[in-house]
């Protein structure tokens, strides 16, 4: 049986990388799914893909910052299928690589809309449809640089830290209402978001050394995690951290 059968699932940023990933091991659990992406050519490519699979599947175009996207994003949904049970928050900006002090004005504002803002608001409008329902699973993606901040990705490490205390906040203030709240810390996963980080031989030389794994991970590495939040099976999981980095952390 799968484990998401009847459910109905939104995925910010899910047009291509780790969003991609969890909504299409979603979708192969049994979950309808509303994807999202900034750009309309990588939304429909997966929106193909998920239709292709057999899947139910709607997309939203847009950025997770703009005037009234959350509501159009959970519109989608409440539209079509009804009151979604699972929210994740992935979508993600970091247009900066470098020392903090070169982080401009302009650059430090993209990274706390799109990575603080644009859950914060999507959380926001879906917790009283949610709280309606009965409950749901919202999971934030976050990273392992909002636990110890990464070099040359600063203020990115900044808005993730923020992410991971809005994640234990949310949890705290609606559990009672069986709003779950957790967030992923993935470690470093080959796409093209992380593409600075791995591409330099310096670099991955560095991570290397520090992962027991000996691998850089895969976006299909967090999406397992992603439907085991999402699903029943983690009905007694609330504000939890988890890490996905191959050993990191622990080294």
């Amino acid at each position: 049986m799968n484990k998401l059968d009847g459910k109905i699932a939104l995925v910010s940023g899910s047009g291509r990388g780790i969003g991609q990933c969890i909504a299409l091991k979603l979708a192969r659990e049994g979950a309808r799914v509303v994807i999202n992406d900034l750009d309309e050519g990588p939304t429909l490519e997966t929106l193909e893909i998920l239709k292709s699979a057999g899947s139910d599947a709607l997309a939203c175009v847009g950025s997770v910052v703009e005037p009234g996207f959350a509501e159009r994003f959970i519109a989608t949904a409440v539209d079509a299928w009804g009151v979604p049970d699972i929210i994740i928050n992935n979508a993600a900006a970091n247009p900066v690589y470098g020392p903090i002090d070169q982080t401009e004005e302009r650059a430090f504002d993209k990274i706390i809309n799109v990575n603080l803002k644009g859950p914060f608001e999507l959380c926001k409008k879906a917790c009283p449809v949610l709280r309606e329902r009965g409950g749901g699973s919202i999971i934030n993606i976050s990273s392992i640089g909002g636990l110890t901040p990464e070099k040359y990705i600063g203020i990115y490490s900044v808005s993730k830290a923020a992410l991971i205390n809005m994640t234990k906040a949310m949890a705290q203030d609606w559990g009672a209402d069986h709003i779950r709240v957790n967030a992923i810390c993935p470690g470093l996963i080959k796409t093209k978001f992380s593409e600075a980080l791995w591409n330099q031989e310096e670099n991955l030389e560095r991570f290397l050394r520090n992962i027991p794994l000996r691998r850089i991970g895969k976006a299909d590495d967090i999406a397992g995690l992603a439907v085991y939040l999402a699903s029943d099976a983690s009905a007694y999981c609330t504000g939890g951290i988890y890490m996905i980095d191959g050993g990191y952390d622990a080294s």
